[in-house]
């Protein structure tokens, strides 16, 4: 079945879902126990389509990449000479081919030379420029937050943004007036450099087979494991030792509606929908765990049409109110008092990246069971550097 089968598919059990639900609402405009499992069965197959359509997207990406080109075509002429860019020294040829000698083998002292332009304070070693690209990637697949921020690099442990905090504005004038100064205010928001970091452990066996893949599997093994703390504290770090996250309380965005009632209502989304300025709601996105989104399948708008909208065309995403939605496991529950969503414009959170990541080996630790360690880390910050572009949704407290 293809993608585009599997979206209409998917359209036509969400409209045999909200129909049921339409049909089997009471008075008081709830379900029966037993109407209720029937409706969280056919909800369930609108989800398990969704997550089908998303494998078999990300396989169609996959085999894309597979298929392109391994090398470059010979587009000069013969006999001329090419001249060959500068490369800064971790990105050399003969550095990354030091790097991974030095992963492999123990004491490798040959290339000893080479590694110190890319040795770190620490001990170990910034990984090549190559493997750095390769590994942003990998972040951001396993990083929904990411794509979506703006991303900086920093050379040194602290990063300040200018902010403007306040505007000037315009005034009406009698003829030969004395103009009015009215300048703009600026702050500035100070970008840090927090270290997030894993151990990898590998066999001895594996690490000195030829045809295991070491740069892959360190790569989407650090992946998973910083991608889903970075993702942790991008929405809910508190700024101690971590970034500071959207949801967090103080330093994070601006609330932007509180709920009237214990449950989410339309009249709650739409306050926090129009709480947010006209230009950011250009780029808004909603963010918020699954569990809401499934609470927000039930709400109506004042039409009778229901805010929750999958999509049917390929490159369209499912949408609340007709905006984009991601969701995450670290986004608030709905529980009182809590803010359980957000609603803004993602490019106005900054992460600086401070340029390089360290890989360390272990010879000894691990020496007793046959296996090599690893340290791995980098350094990142992230904040909301204009908190009016995103809003949050509270829960009414208890």
């Amino acid at each position: 079945m293809t993608i585009q089968e599997l979206r209409e598919k998917r359209a036509k059990a969400w409209d045999t879902a909200r129909d049921f639900l339409d049909s089997k609402r009471n008075a008081s405009g709830v379900l029966s126990e037993e109407d209720s499992k029937t409706y969280d069965a056919l909800e369930a197959e609108v989800v398990n389509l969704g997550k089908e359509i998303q494998r078999l997207e990300r396989q169609e990406q996959i085999t894309a990449e597979l298929n392109k080109p391994t090398s470059q075509p010979v587009v000069n002429k013969p006999g001329t000479s090419v001249i060959e860019d500068v490369k800064p020294s971790v990105a050399t040829d003969e550095y990354k081919k030091a790097f991974w000698n030095n992963v492999r083998s123990r004491g490798f002292i040959d290339v000893h030379n080479d590694l110190q332009v890319g040795m770190d304070s620490e001990g170990g070693y910034l990984v090549p420029d190559e493997f750095e690209k390769k590994l942003i990637s990998a972040l951001e697949e396993e990083n929904i937050f990411r794509p979506l921020a703006t991303k900086i690099q920093t050379s040194s442990g602290d990063r300040k943004i200018p902010v403007i905090t306040q505007k000037g504005e315009a005034v009406w004038m009698e003829e030969e007036e004395a103009y009015t100064l009215s300048d703009d205010a600026f702050g500035q928001i100070s970008l840090s450099a927090y270290k997030v970091g894993t151990a990898i452990k590998i066999s001895e066996e594996l690490l000195n087979d030829s045809v295991f893949d070491l740069p892959s599997y360190i790569a989407k093994e650090f992946a998973r494991r910083i991608g889903s703390k970075e993702e942790e504290a991008f929405l809910i770090g508190d700024g101690k030792g971590k970034p500071t996250g959207i949801f967090a309380n103080v330093g994070g965005a601006e609330n932007g509606a509180t709920c009237a009632g214990a449950a989410i209502g339309f009249d709650d989304m739409i306050e926090l929908f129009y709480s947010l300025k006209s230009p950011y709601r250009k780029k808004a996105v909603w963010i918020l765990n699954e569990q809401t989104v499934k609470a927000l399948r039930k709400i109506k708008d004042n039409t009778g049409n229901y805010i929750w909208q999958p999509s049917v065309s390929q490159g369209i995403p499912d949408t609340i109110l007709n905006r984009p939605y991601i969701t995450s496991v670290y986004a608030p529950a709905a529980t009182a008092g809590a803010k359980a969503i957000a609603f803004g414009d993602l490019s106005y959170y900054w992460i600086a990246d401070r340029q390089g990541r360290s890989l360390k080996r272990l010879n000894e630790l691990f020496a007793m069971n046959g296996q090599v360690g690893f340290l791995a880390s980098q350094r990142v910050d992230g904040k909301l550097i204009l908190p009016e572009a995103v809003k949050t949704l509270s829960m009414k407290k208890a």
